[in-house]
């Protein structure tokens, strides 16, 4: 792989202590749990699943418990002493420095409606910091890879996000209008209204979109952990920024700091205009 572009976090870059054969151990147990998955989600799309309901109201399904059930299996299997915090099955080990965050189906509303830009979601953190990210994009055979220090690849090429943009000509992407009823839509409405224009709907797909370089924001509220910490080595990895809606750093796992409300960008230049505008500047 070839070396990232530099980080415009303010942070000290993370080291992480990733032992014998270094962080292409971890892409590739996480890239052989997507290539398992991904035909197992694949035999239910649109295949007439029954759906349920969770006790946020939002849609489960079979497919959604079936994979992260293998996934876990195989970190279980290569390393044991990892935690896992999954969206379907829960927590384990929560507090071990290297933390695997799972989201089966992220988009099941998509999933279940036949729409095909749902994805698989690996995320890796490492003492509450997000180093290491995929999304899987099974109906699309699509694939982003970041890792803290590695430029993003997209399909194993290098990915690089869109610079330079003033926010009057952003293209900004967000799931749903719903996700700020809680909270924010207010802050949204008026960052929206400054972007030249909003399109609706994608889920983790947006974020590859942005390191790809064809969408400039994605700002979003309502997350847990398992929906972002994939997203943010993407993210950066490409020359992104991503973070809370007030600058912080997205830390991992329950920082009291973070409030489920991400944004994410191309570069800093507009990533600092979009913060300006969300604390009502």
């Amino acid at each position: 792989m070839t070396s990232a572009p530099p980080s415009s976090a303010d942070e000290p870059a993370v080291e992480p202590d990733w032992g014998e054969g270094g962080i292409d151990a971890f892409i590739t147990l996480a890239e052989s749990m997507v290539a398992r998955t991904g035909p197992l989600i694949m035999g239910h799309f649109r295949g007439g699943l029954e759906i349920e309901t969770k006790a946020d109201l939002s849609p489960v399904t079979a497919a959604d418990r079936q994979a992260e059930q293998c996934m876990r299996a195989m970190i279980e299997d290569a390393r044991p002493a990892d935690g896992i915090f999954g969206e379907e099955l829960g927590e384990v080990r929560v507090d071990a420095d290297f933390v695997w965050y799972l989201d089966p189906i992220d988009g099941t509303k998509s999933f279940v409606t036949g729409k095909p830009l749902f994805g698989t979601l690996i995320g890796l953190a490492w003492k509450g910091t997000p180093v290491l990210g995929v999304i899987d994009i099974p109906a699309l055979g699509e694939r982003w890879v970041g890792g803290i220090g590695r430029q993003t690849t997209f399909n194993g090429r290098p990915a690089r996000a869109r610079a330079g943009r003033e926010l009057s000509q952003a293209w900004i992407y967000a799931t749903s209008p719903q996700m700020f009823e809680g909270g924010g839509l207010i802050d949204f409405e008026r960052l929206r209204a400054g972007c030249r224009q909003a399109v609706w709907g994608g889920d983790c797909y947006m974020y590859g979109l942005l390191a790809n370089g064809t969408v400039d924001l994605v700002a979003e509220a309502g997350l847990a952990p398992y929906d972002f910490a994939a997203l943010v080595p993407i993210v950066e990895g490409a020359g992104g920024v991503m973070s809370g809606w007030r600058g912080e750093a997205l830390k991992l796992p329950g920082d009291p700091g973070s409030d489920g409300r991400v944004l994410a960008a191309g570069d800093k230049r507009i990533h600092t205009a979009a913060l300006d505008v969300l604390a009502g500047g």
